[in-house]
Order: C-alpha cells, then structure tokens, then sequence
C-alpha cells in the first residue's frame, strides 16, 4: 500500500522567495510545506529596494509591507551623476525582516504550514520525494545562495578557478537617520558600489558590494557627501554580510526537484532587483506545477530571467574591468539609455 503525501510540495527555505512560492502555488490549488530551521523573523544583507514591479507582485499575493517610497535610481561618483525617475508607479523601501513578517503573516493567515526542520538529505523516486519522513509530489530548493537542495539534486556547478579570485560579495547596515531622498542611490567608488536605500521615515539602508575584503567604513571614507549625511546617526541594525554572490547551476530541475530565487542561480546583486527575478520565477514554476509539467519550468526560468541575467552580467563585465570608470559617465551622457535599463528592470 503506498504511504499518503504530505503535501503536494514540499518548499526547503521560508525566506520571502520560498514563502511567495508557497503562496503561488495555494493560489492554484496544490498543498505545501515550508521547511525553515530557523523560527521566528529571518534577517538577510540585501539592498531592500522593491522595484514597482516586485510590489505589484507582492500585492498580488496580499501583502503590502510598510517601507519608504522609492520613486527611481541614481547612480553617481565623484564628479557625475544620472538620475531616472519612474515613469508609473513608485517602488518602496522595505526592511528585510518587515518584509519577512509580512509574507509570514500572509502564508500563516491563508493556512500553509511551515516546520521548523533542516533539509539534510533528498530521496527522489518515480513519483514522489521523501525529505525528513515528509512525502511529496516535488521539492523545491528555495534555500538561497549556499542552497543544500542545489547540491543534494547535483545541479551545483562550481566556480572556474580564473573567477575565484574575482568573486564579489556585500555588507549592509542600517542607520537611524531620516531619509534624504527617495530614490536608491548608487554611488560608484574605484572598487565597490555603494547603495542607499531608505527603509522608512526613520531609517537608511546602506549596502556595499565588492571584491574581498570588505569593509564599509573604508567605502564610506570614499564617499564624503554620504558619509556626511551619516555622521552621528547611530547603528539600527547589526552589520550582515552575504556571499559569494556569483551562484553557478547546471539546470533548475533534476527529477522531481526545482530551484528557484537565489539557489536557481545568481548573476550578482549589481542590479539590485534579486528579489523580483525570484518572484517571477516562483509564478512561473507554480504555473508549470499546476500543469503537471516540471520539465518545462527550465524553458520559463530563462524567458523570466532573461532580461535581468543579459543586463546584470553586462554591467557586472563592465564593472570588473578596466572600463569600470565609464560606467556612470556613460549613463550621464546616455540618461535616456540609463533610464531605458532602469525601466527594464523595474518591470
């Protein structure tokens, strides 16, 4: 006698992406378990810019976190600056862990089910997946950059040894002073970028992205009209740090297993739109679940990142080669170009 499922699905990871895909696929009447070792409210250093079409997406799954209004990007160094401002509707400044608690909210109020439990190995048969005693239909790694589904299916791909020296990784810390703009400013220093982002009426996001090692006060040092902005401010969070950002997969489905958000693969948070390349990818992969079609979330996962993944490796290419300096000067004197990009993204 065949042993009854736990769920349709079972989701690894109950971060935002993985809980976005828990709530996708109730909306099209498959059951899931998230499994999340951590309780409680889950902090991650990342920008906590939503472009405007990572809140729609998020408006239509019912939850509308608070944040700060962000009404475009400016990118910026020493001596230049481009603007561009949202042609419709205006982004926001979210909080990691707000944003975590309001899709803990949302998935808790509509009924799905997470278990505190680690992923530690993945049986795959012909019909089924067996994680922790659970069964299910599938499994989907939502487990972020170190994902342990990614490398339990073998769809991990390791980094060339001539990239390993070039690997990118970030901080981010929160500071309590009142927003001065609302746009994520992005400041271009001679070997790192550093985002602004405001949060809320109170608080500023500061993130740096760059090579090994790190170190925000000495990326602050080289950014006098920021670090003016912040002198005195005191500390509102405590100081994360993320990486290698660079993520490499063979696939994003390996029999009965699929990856999205950070585990399906990272270019680079450059761009700063990680979070809605993951929430289109958990509606597509629940469309392609729906129809009894695994295999063709491969074919969805590259039309939904496309856009991104062309536009992010572009500019990473540029921005860890000797024409790094050419990067905000070519927006300056391109805006309508630069506001193209920006546009593509925000979508």
């Amino acid at each position: 006698m065949t042993a009854p499922l736990d769920a349709d699905v079972l989701i690894a990871g109950g971060g935002p992406i993985g809980l976005a895909t828990a709530l996708e696929l109730q909306a099209r009447g498959l059951t899931a378990i998230v499994i999340e070792p951590r309780a409680g409210t889950i902090d991650k250093a990342c920008g906590e810019g939503l472009m405007p079409g990572a809140l729609a997406a998020l408006g239509r799954l019912g939850v509308d976190p608070a944040g700060h209004p962000l009404r475009g990007i400016r990118y910026q160094d020493a001596r230049r600056e481009v603007t561009h401002r949202y042609r419709s509707a205006a982004g926001r400044g979210v909080r990691r862990t707000v944003l975590h608690d309001a899709l803990r909210a949302r998935a808790a109020e509509v009924g799905i089910e997470t278990r505190h439990e680690r992923v530690d190995e993945v049986a795959q048969h012909d019909d089924h997946v067996v994680v922790g005693g659970m069964r299910a239909r599938w499994l989907i790694g939502a487990d972020g950059l170190h994902s342990t589904v990614r490398a339990a299916a073998g769809l991990e791909r390791p980094a060339r040894a001539s990239s390993r020296d070039r690997r990118r990784y970030g901080l981010r810390q929160h500071f309590a002073v009142a927003p001065w703009s609302d746009l994520v400013e992005v400041t271009y220093l001679p070997e790192a970028e550093l985002y602004i982002t405001p949060v809320d009426e109170g608080t500023v996001g500061v993130a740096v992205l760059a090579p090994r090692p790190l170190d925000l006060e000495a990326a602050l040092a080289q950014a006098p009209a920021v670090r003016e902005r912040l002198a005195g401010a005191a500390e509102a969070s405590t100081l994360r740090g993320a990486g290698a950002l660079r993520q490499r997969t063979r696939a994003r489905t390996a029999g009965r297993v699929a990856l999205v958000g950070d585990a399906s693969g990272y270019v680079d948070a450059l761009a700063g739109e990680g979070l809605r390349v993951g929430l289109a990818q958990a509606e597509v992969l629940a469309d392609c679940l729906a129809r009894d079609d695994l295999p063709g979330y491969e074919r969805a996962w590259a039309r939904s990142t496309r856009d991104f993944r062309l536009l992010t490796a572009g500019l990473l290419a540029a921005a860890t080669s000797p024409a790094r300096g050419l990067i905000v000067p070519a927006a300056a004197a391109l805006p309508r170009v630069f506001g193209a990009v920006v546009e593509r993204l925000a979508r």
